[in-house]
């Protein structure tokens, strides 16, 4: 069984971030000490990240799954919560990360090249860090946000610089196994490689890697055979060279026939490759044709009568037998010049720009959208935004204050007359975040905001049944009392005026 694996799915999940704590500092003869409760930890990300000790991705075939470390809870005295570990996914030079529906989101080439595939959650700020001239003891804190979930797809291509393409069984593996120190299967039946092979190649003072692809047949673009499974392995590669058997026993195949079906697949797949700045494109790469096994005599009498044919197309062409090495040595210096030549006419790498750290940014902003929905026959208006969904889910709903305190925070960044201007009203349903499972409100357009409307810690009295008449309403009642008897004592004038009262004393 093949141990080499180069396409796999990843379902990673980020950390979530710790809560913040709520605390007060209490010391003895200290009763004013104010709030202490630091903030709890961020989760770790999961990255993906070149490690030259990689060869496959076999790994992560048998463990699709992987978890970065939380951050823990923040704690009184201003003991802040440990941040969770990233999680690194190792991978081989050449692999290129993908979304789950084909989207290119990273090409990782070289050591130490890395790509984020899920962010951690923030850790949730502690009462100590959300203390204000107004709100000077908070009695809550924000909890952990979650981190993120992912799908991706990684696939690896050989960084290679020669690649050897043929029909199963041309001497594919027999080639790099006596240029490099590489060790592939041979054996004298078809598709004897499953895997791609790397060899590294020493031409003078030129060194060189080849890979040795798997044997391609017609429609190996469109799936037959191996095709598109290892056609990709070839994408990075500066010289390719085809390697022709010259000593088949099929009726049908010919050296010329085999170059062009081979020409033919590339194409056809070269087709599907977008075009990449910096890079050749596949078929304008350089070419050199290898006729092999020259060692059987048929053979070598084909190859001559050939050649000439080859060599008309502009092609170099070399006469080699993989099993008596015979024409390997020129064929790897000329192999090296055309290396050398690929490398020289590769762009310079302009200077790395200067690492500069910036604390994480929350995308767009204070930007929200409102729009009104339909299910099930109920409307409701739906809430979107970066900062909006990420506040609902740090708040514990079961403290009223930090309730009123992400109140405070919606209606100042306007979502309260965004919603009046959309045609809201008292009662109507609002969901902030998705429609499958954000949060249910029911809107109160006329509550006020403001810190200065705290009751104790943990309370907000905009929650709380009123215990006794405001200001207001009291001198609202005074004055009600007040016409009430003014009435009451012009009813009784008017009834002695009228002479409905009578004196005893009199009669």
């Amino acid at each position: 069984m093949a141990t080499f694996v180069d396409r796999v799915t990843i379902y990673a999940q980020a950390g979530n971030g710790g809560n913040g704590c709520a605390s007060v500092k209490r010391e003895k003869f200290k009763p004013l000490g104010g709030p202490d409760g630091a903030n709890g930890g961020h989760g770790g990300d999961v990255v993906v990240r070149v490690d030259p000790q990689e060869t496959t991705l076999l790994a992560y075939h048998h463990a699709p799954h992987q978890k970065a470390d939380s951050g823990t809870q923040g704690a009184g005295d201003m003991r802040a919560g440990r941040n969770g570990a990233d999680l690194i996914i190792k991978v081989p030079s050449g692999t290129v990360v993908r979304s789950a529906d084909g989207k290119v989101l990273a090409d990782l080439v070289g050591p130490e090249a890395s790509y984020v595939i899920a962010r951690g959650g923030a850790g949730g700020l502690g009462n100590a860090a959300l203390a204000t001239p107004k709100r000077k003891a908070p009695g809550f804190a924000l909890l952990g946000d979650e981190g993120e979930e992912a799908e991706v797809v990684l696939e690896l291509k050989s960084v290679a610089d020669v690649a050897l393409v043929g029909f199963p069984s041309a001497g594919k593996s027999s080639i790099i196994a006596a240029m490099s120190a590489a060790r592939p299967k041979i054996a004298d039946y078809p598709f004897t490689t499953l895997v791609p092979n790397l060899g590294v190649v020493q031409a003078g003072d030129e060194r060189y890697t080849i890979a040795d692809v798997p044997g391609l047949i017609p429609g190996a673009s469109e799936g037959k055979g191996l095709g598109l499974e290892f056609l990709r392995h070839i994408e990075r590669c500066s010289v390719i060279v085809h390697v022709i058997d010259c000593a088949t026993l099929e009726p049908v195949r010919d050296p010329l026939t085999d170059l062009d079906m081979i020409e033919h697949e590339l194409a056809a797949y070269a087709e599907e490759l977008p075009a990449i700045e910096g890079r050749v494109p596949l078929m304008e790469r350089q070419r050199i044709v290898v006729l092999n096994k020259i060692d059987v005599l048929e053979a070598r009498e084909l190859a001559d009568f050939v050649r000439e044919d080859i060599e008309k197309r502009g092609l170099p062409v070399f006469e080699i037998s993989a099993a008596s090495h015979e024409g390997l040595r020129p064929l790897s210096f000329a192999l090296a010049k055309a290396v050398a030549q690929s490398r020289a006419a590769q762009p310079e790498l302009e200077d790395a720009p200067r690492i500069v750290l910036r604390p994480r940014a929350g995308k767009g902003g204070d930007a929200f959208t409102i729009v009104k929905r339909s299910k099930g026959g109920e409307d409701f208006f739906l809430v979107r935004g970066d900062k909006p969904e990420r506040w609902v889910r740090q708040t514990d709903f079961d403290n009223d204050e930090a309730v009123g305190f992400l109140a405070d925070k919606l209606y100042n960044i306007g979502i309260e007359k965004e919603l009046m201007r959309s045609g809201a009203r008292a009662g109507d349903m609002v969901v902030i975040g998705s429609e499958d499972d954000g949060y249910i409100f029911d809107w109160e357009p006329t509550m006020q905001t403001g810190a200065e409307l705290l009751g104790p810690r943990g309370t907000d009295l905009r929650f709380e049944e009123p215990a006794r008449a405001s200001r207001k309403e009291r001198k609202e009642a005074y004055l009600d009392r007040m016409d009430a008897k003014e009435e009451a004592r012009q009813e009784l004038w008017q009834e002695r005026e009228a002479g409905h009262w009578t004196d005893p004393a009199n009669e």
